[in-house]
């Protein structure tokens, strides 16, 4: 039965391959290329990726049609489990983020939206339109690769095994690092900011609850510019993804529901519920940021100075004065140490660390403090800072004393790919595919796609 599917299948494909379709102003002749179940991929897919890659400067050494149809064969197959998983969820939020994102990329690469629209022979009002489904597939062929993965761990055994093992000209190459402490002050919000904020903010619930449509407000008022332009949409997100006070108040709304004015580390708030899904919610919501008086600023700037004046004279030691002053809950309690959000480590390589902090710690030896600077902290508001350098390295081959972090992540990648790649080829088995003999030649990675 399976075997007589497959070639009606097959035949109906034949009669389908070719069709005339509209591309830009030219009539060009399509054809389907690969078929992953009952997904077809068509040779317009693969070159429009390869003219979006060009335009986002991207090359390779080897066939880029080839390399492309491979990642959309996987994403085919990962595309059919994408949507029997209910956990896996893509919004217009996101999407919208990513295409601003691009567009922002090819003006930067390309030139103007002219210019752009040149390029790719069509206004980008339809450029927009034709990658948003796009765009859509693989945001959520990615939360599926993560989910396939998601379980995968790298015990120390295996990180120094897997160490051990590497031939000599195989060790990676660890560039110049960096550790550093700082102290932050924050600049206090006047007690008749603080009103006005909350006051404008009250007005909006007033206005939503009265008819007007909360989207409208946060795309004219709010002042998070992520979702901002989507009405305010953040997304589905659980709880350890929003900030604890806005959490709270987030997941105790009914559907539709505004929330009074809620205070986060970002500012003040109202939400909106949505919809919720398991330990997810999609909210969306108006962020207002007080205004610092320029004259709070001054007093925070006399403050640091003062402080850094004892620190270098000794009248109180660096950790106690993070400890004591330091307006950042992630690093105070550890001395001012800062670590990386993303792999908890305290070393960073030089073009990972922010612009205005770099800058300074170029300038400084290891255990010298800096003098205070204005900055922006991790919540984007405005802060007074000093840093003091802990430790440098030079750049040296990687061992496990020094580096065990970084080959942690390596290793941890390393084995996440095998697992990833264990699924396709399960996938794969029992899979119908299809690719045309015009792609025969392509070198994939994985051998199995031609069976």
């Amino acid at each position: 039965m399976i075997k007589k599917f497959r070639k009606f299948y097959l035949l109906a494909v034949v009669m389908m391959a070719v069709v005339s379709v509209a591309q830009a102003q030219d009539k060009v002749i399509d054809q389907i290329v690969a078929i992953v179940g009952s997904n077809p991929i068509l040779k317009s897919d693969i070159e429009a990726q390869a003219i979006d890659l060009a335009a986002q400067g991207q090359t390779t050494e080897g066939d880029m049609k080839c390399e492309i149809l491979e990642k959309l064969l996987e994403q085919k197959l990962l595309l059919a489990e994408a949507e029997l998983d209910t956990n896996i969820v893509v919004t217009d939020n996101q999407i919208n983020q990513n295409m601003d994102r691009r567009m922002k990329y090819f003006i930067e690469n390309i030139g103007s939206e002219k210019d752009v629209e040149k390029y790719f022979k069509k206004p980008i009002s339809q450029l927009k339109s034709e990658m948003s489904e796009m765009i859509k597939e693989q945001l959520k062929t990615e939360q599926m690769q993560n989910t396939i993965t998601k379980n995968v761990t790298a015990t120390p055994s295996e990180v120094r095994n897997y160490f051990r093992q590497l031939p000599k000209e195989k060790i990676p190459q660890i560039g110049s690092q960096v550790e550093y402490e700082q102290i932050t002050l924050l600049p206090v919000i006047t007690e008749q900011e603080d009103m006005d904020v909350k006051s404008r903010l009250r007005e909006f619930k007033r206005r939503v609850e009265n008819g007007e449509n909360f989207s409208t407000l946060a795309v004219l008022y709010s002042e998070d510019p992520g979702s901002a332009r989507n009405g305010g949409e953040m997304g589905y997100l659980g709880r350890a993804m929003l900030d604890p006070a806005f959490a709270t108040e987030a997941f105790n709304l009914k559907v539709g529901a505004v929330s009074k004015v809620v205070r986060s580390e970002f500012g003040y708030h109202i939400i909106q519920m949505i919809d919720k899904k398991g330990e997810k919610v999609n909210v969306r919501h108006i962020l207002i940021r007080p205004k610092i008086d320029p004259k709070e600023l001054e007093k925070t700037k006399n403050r640091i100075d003062s402080l850094s004046t004892f620190v270098k004279n000794k009248k109180i030691t660096w950790e106690q004065a993070a400890y004591l002053y330091s307006s950042d809950k992630n690093t105070r309690n550890n001395g001012g140490l800062v670590t990386s959000q993303k792999t908890g480590s305290s070393k960073f390589l030089m073009d990972e660390l922010d612009p205005d902090v770099s800058k300074i710690i170029t300038g400084l030896k290891v255990g010298e403090i800096s003098e205070p600077f204005l900055s922006m902290d991790d919540k984007q508001r405005q802060v007074y800072k000093m840093i003091k350098v802990l430790s440098r390295s030079n750049a040296h081959p990687a061992n496990l004393q020094e580096d065990y972090q970084y080959l942690s992540e390596v290793f941890l990648e390393k084995k996440k790919d095998e697992t990833y790649r264990k699924w396709i080829a399960k996938q794969q088995a029992k899979t119908y595919i299809h690719i045309d003999e015009i792609y025969s030649n392509c070198n994939f990675k994985l051998k199995s796609w031609k069976k």
